[in-house]
C-alpha cells in the first residue's frame, strides 16, 4: 500500500509533463500569437485585431473574455466557451490547441488573468505571444492589483512578451511598461488614436474608440497589413456584447436615448464616455443609471464619487443592490439628495417603466456599473423596444 501514494505521484507528474509538451507543440504551429491585457477595451481590441488580421486573408483564430466568453474560428464563426466551474487561466491551453487544430497561422487571444501573480504565469507559460498588446492602464480591480494604479501597470505589463513586439494607448504610466519591455528584449510602441478620423470611426455600426481602432490597426500594420484592409476587415467584424451602443425608444410623445456604457466600469472610462454624450441641449434630461452590487463594494463607492464629483447628471437612478449605501456615499461626495432616485430591489421591467416616467419630453439616459445579471435585463428592455441602433 506504500507503493500507491508513490505511483500516483509519478504518474501525475508523467501526464503532467506529457501536457506541457502537447502544448508546446500547439504553440509551435502558430507562428504568430497576440496577447491583448490593459483595464478597458480587451475584447474590442481582440476582435479589431482579428478581423483586420483577417481581412488580409490570414488564418486567424481568436478568444474573448470580455461580457460572454467567444471563441472566433478562421472563418469568423463565434463559439461559445463552456466552462465547468469558475473562470481559470488554463483554459487558453484549450483555446491553443483548438486554433492549432484550426489550422491558424494567427492567434488573437484576449488575457484572462486578473491577479499579479498569474499574469506572468498566462503569458511566459501559456501563450508566449510574439506580439503583447496594454490597451490602458486604469483603476479597476484595484482590490486584485492595487492598491495603486501603478501597482496595476507593473502587474499588466507581466504579459509583455520575451524578445517581441509590443502596443499600447497608455499615456500617464508608460514608464512602469518600458522598464519590463527592456528587461525582456521586447520593442514598445506607444499608439497615438490621432490619427484616426471620425469619418473612419463613422464606419462601425456601433460606438468604437479611437484608441481602440489606432491600436488594433497598428498591430495589423506591423504584421503586414494596411491600414484600408485592416480597417474594413474591422468595420466587418462582429463586435463584442458588451460594446457601447445606443438604443432609441419612443413612448408617446417622449424619446428616450439608452447608452449601454456598462462595460466601461472603471471610473476614467466611464467618465471619458460621458464626456463625450453629454449633451446640455435644452429640454433634454441627463440621466445616469447605476447598476449596483453589495458584493463590489469598491466599484459602489468608486460610482458614488463618479456621480457625486465628476458626472453632473441631472438625476442618478440606482438600480441592483447595496443602493442605499451608494445614495449615502454619492451625497456625501456633493450630489444633491433630490437627483438621486433609489430603485434598489426592482426588477428589470420596473426600473425601464419608472425610468421613462422620469422623462418628460426627451432624455439621454447612460448605463454604467455592473451589467451581469440585472444590467444585462435592463439592456434587452431597452434594445428590445428601440425604434432606432446605434
Amino acid at each position: 500500500m506504500l507503493f500507491v501514494p508513490a505511483i500516483l505521484i509519478v504518474g501525475l507528474g508523467a501526464y503532467g509533463v506529457y501536457e506541457r509538451r502537447r502544448h508546446e507543440r500547439h504553440l509551435a504551429r502558430i507562428p504568430v500569437r497576440v496577447h491583448v491585457n490593459g483595464t478597458r477595451g480587451k475584447s474590442s481590441v481582440t476582435r479589431l485585431i482579428a478581423g483586420g488580421l483577417r481581412a488580409s486573408g490570414r488564418r486567424v483564430f481568436a478568444k474573448t473574455t470580455g461580457t460572454m466568453a467567444r471563441m472566433i474560428d478562421p472563418e469568423g464563426r463565434e463559439i461559445d466557451v463552456y466552462r465547468v466551474g469558475r473562470p481559470n487561466i488554463i483554459e487558453q491551453t484549450r483555446v491553443i490547441r483548438r486554433a492549432a487544430e484550426a489550422g491558424a497561422d494567427v492567434l488573437v487571444v484576449e488575457c484572462m488573468a486578473v491577479s499579479p501573480e498569474l499574469q506572468p504565469v498566462t503569458e511566459l507559460r501559456l501563450v508566449q505571444s510574439t506580439v503583447g498588446v496594454i490597451t490602458n492602464v486604469r483603476a479597476d480591480h484595484l482590490d486584485v492589483m492595487g492598491p495603486s494604479v501603478d501597482d496595476a501597470a507593473e502587474a499588466l505589463a507581466q504579459t509583455l512578451p520575451l524578445g517581441g513586439h509590443a502596443f499600447t494607448a497608455e499615456r500617464e504610466r508608460v514608464p512602469f511598461l518600458e522598464r519590463v519591455a527592456r528587461r525582456r528584449g521586447t520593442t514598445l510602441q506607444v499608439v497615438d488614436d490621432a490619427g484616426v478620423t471620425g469619418a473612419e470611426l463613422a464606419g462601425f455600426s456601433y460606438f468604437e474608440h479611437a484608441e481602440n481602432v489606432a491600436l488594433a490597426l497598428a498591430v495589423c500594420g506591423h504584421l503586414g497589413v494596411d491600414r484600408a484592409r485592416a480597417l474594413a476587415g474591422m468595420q466587418a467584424a462582429a463586435p463584442d456584447p458588451g460594446v457601447l451602443r445606443r438604443y432609441t425608444v419612443r413612448s408617446g410623445a417622449r424619446e428616450v436615448e439608452f447608452v449601454n456604457a456598462f462595460a466601461a466600469n472603471d471610473p476614467d472610462s466611464t467618465l471619458l464616455i460621458w464626456r463625450r454624450l453629454e449633451r446640455r441641449e435644452p429640454g433634454v434630461r441627463r440621466i445616469v443609471l447605476a447598476n449596483c452590487r453589495a458584493d463590489r463594494i469598491q466599484r459602489s463607492g468608486q460610482i458614488a464619487e463618479l456621480v457625486g464629483r465628476r458626472l453632473d447628471p441631472d438625476l442618478v437612478v440606482l438600480t441592483g443592490a447595496g443602493t442605499a449605501l451608494v445614495a449615502w456615499q454619492a451625497v456625501r461626495h456633493g450630489l444633491p439628495a433630490d437627483r438621486i432616485r433609489d430603485f434598489g430591489g426592482y426588477d428589470a421591467e420596473r426600473v425601464y417603466e419608472h425610468v421613462l416616467d422620469l422623462v418628460e419630453t426627451r432624455g439621454v439616459v447612460v448605463g454604467i456599473g455592473n451589467i451581469v445579471g440585472l444590467g444585462e435585463e435592463i439592456v434587452l428592455h431597452f434594445s428590445n423596444r428601440a425604434v432606432r441602433h446605434g
